[in-house]
């Protein structure tokens, strides 16, 4: 079996450990909300609040935050679209996800590597909101395993992208 084989293998596994413990009423239910914070309205919400009503350090937030998603998503959409793996509600034969996705692919999850994008902002700017923000970001990624539409290996590629493009972004704005 080939590397990538035993890895892709691992992930599956790992991936029904996860739903085996997530498939309760009221996991399910959290999972669903939680998604719905990493659909990016938040975020976008969020950053005209901050640059509004805190002129400063607000701005320069919402300002290398968009320099941030502008790295993140053309990557995100190259890797999704280059390596096209398919998400586990479709490729796990007995296995039904409980939200239907809006893409076909799996791999990088967005939705983790927005809410990483986010959840370096907060840290860049605001410390005292760091560990909300990446507790934030964990969950989202975890709802996407939850709800059967990411493997974890996909929410740990979105992450690291999140947090890459941050750390790009944060270089390019003059912030070290």
């Amino acid at each position: 079996m080939s590397r990538l084989h035993r890895i892709n293998a691992l992930d599956t596994r790992a991936f029904f450990w996860c739903n085996g413990y997530g498939q309760h009423a009221p996991v399910m239910i959290g999972s669903r909300w939680v998604s719905r914070l990493g659909d990016g309205g938040l975020y976008a919400v969020l950053g005209v609040t901050l640059a509004l009503w805190e002129p400063q350090d607000g701005r320069a937030f919402l300002l290398a935050g968009m320099l941030a998603y502008a790295i993140e998503l053309p990557l995100y959409l190259l890797l999704k679209n280059t390596i096209r793996r398919d998400r586990p509600c479709h490729r796990l034969s007995g296995f039904k996800g409980v939200i239907e996705p809006s893409d076909r692919f799996s791999f990088p999850s967005g939705h983790t590597a927005a809410a990483f994008v986010f959840a370096m902002m907060l840290a860049q700017f605001y410390p005292s909101v760091m560990l909300p923000g990446f507790v934030l970001a964990l969950l989202i990624g975890a709802s996407r395993v939850l709800l059967g539409v990411h493997y974890p290996g996909d929410i740990a590629a979105g992450a690291l992208l999140g947090i890459l493009a941050s750390l790009v972004a944060l270089s390019l704005w003059g912030v070290s």
